[in-house]
């Protein structure tokens, strides 16, 4: 796997995920490592994607907690990235190249999460997660951009994040 082809925040997230499969004494990363080290390391990209899609991340990060303290514990040993997770990443990288983008994105990465056959895939999708909502979400979210360079999500959503709406502000009376 070239980690060069994914975003600097995406690296992060597979780090992270690396770091807790060793805190936790598993032998393998598995998806739920990935998608607990992606809520680390992001504060724009899956905040927004669940806020627009009404999923509730605090459930969905005690839930996914609780698939991750399942995961089997072994003291010594390799750690290597499971097969569910390689094939998470591996999806991701077929969605990065549908979008015509040159980096995986945390986006991606959250959509390969969705795409396998895991626990944590289910807990995405019962959290009411649906692949094509969120390509919709994630299409407002970057208002037509590619992801071109290592730091591509930070520029998603600038003004959602250092203005504040005005008009947003009038109808909620706030103003």
């Amino acid at each position: 796997m070239q980690l060069d082809k994914f975003t600097i925040k995406t690296q992060e997230a597979i780090q992270q995920a690396q770091q807790m499969a060793m805190e936790k004494e598993n032998q393998t990363i598995e998806c739920g490592h990935l998608l607990t080290g992606m809520f680390a390391v992001d504060e724009n990209v899956i905040p927004f994607l669940f806020k627009k899609l009404a999923i509730n991340l605090e459930n969905v990060k005690a839930a996914l907690d609780r698939i991750v303290n399942g995961y089997p514990k072994v003291s010594g040993g390799k750690l290597y990235i499971g097969n569910t997770a390689n094939e998470a990443l591996s999806k991701a990288q077929t969605v990065m190249k549908e979008y015509g983008d040159e980096y995986v994105s945390i986006e991606h990465l959250l959509i390969g999460l969705l795409k396998v056959k895991d626990a944590v895939a289910q807990l995405l999708k019962d959290s009411g997660l649906k692949e094509n909502e969120l390509k919709k979400a994630i299409q407002e979210l970057r208002k037509g951009e590619k992801v071109t360079s290592q730091n591509a999500e930070e520029t998603y959503n600038a003004l959602g994040k250092y203005a504040i709406n005005l008009i947003d502000k009038a109808k909620s009376g706030k103003l």
